[in-house]
């Protein structure tokens, strides 16, 4: 499976974008996938996930009530709804797929770089104040 990342762009704080993570490849929906971002000098962090089914969702405190992911498995595509966005959104927007398939989580999700493949090609946020 190979994801690629678009969507992205420049907006003014309390904009909305919508990014897209398109899939090519089989069985992309057997898997649990993250989006992650990562600013200018910065570690790559964890924004949130949605299981193989897209019955549970999951986000990083830093974008709960603000972020919505969800997935068209019919269209191999997992989408990063982003409202009322901050300057402080502002980095490169990653999805990746978790390492194995048929996979959800207990309490928390798996939210470590690590966890993931199959990364594609980041999309630029840029939010201006």
């Amino acid at each position: 499976v190979q994801l690629q990342a678009s969507g992205g762009g420049s907006v003014q704080a309390g904009d909305s974008l919508r990014l897209s993570c398109a899939a090519s490849g089989r069985n992309f929906n057997h898997y649990l996938v993250a989006w992650f971002r990562q600013a200018r000098g910065k570690e790559r962090e964890f924004v949130g996930a949605i299981t193989w089914t897209g019955s549970r969702t999951a986000y990083a405190d830093s974008v709960k009530d603000r972020f919505t992911i969800s997935r068209d498995n019919a269209k191999n595509t997992i989408y990063l709804q982003m409202n009322s966005v901050k300057p402080e959104d502002t980095a490169v927007y990653y999805c990746a797929k978790y390492s194995r398939s048929f996979t959800g989580w207990g309490a928390d999700p798996p939210s470590t770089r690590s966890d993931y493949d199959n990364w594609g090609q980041g999309t630029l946020v840029t939010v201006s104040s």
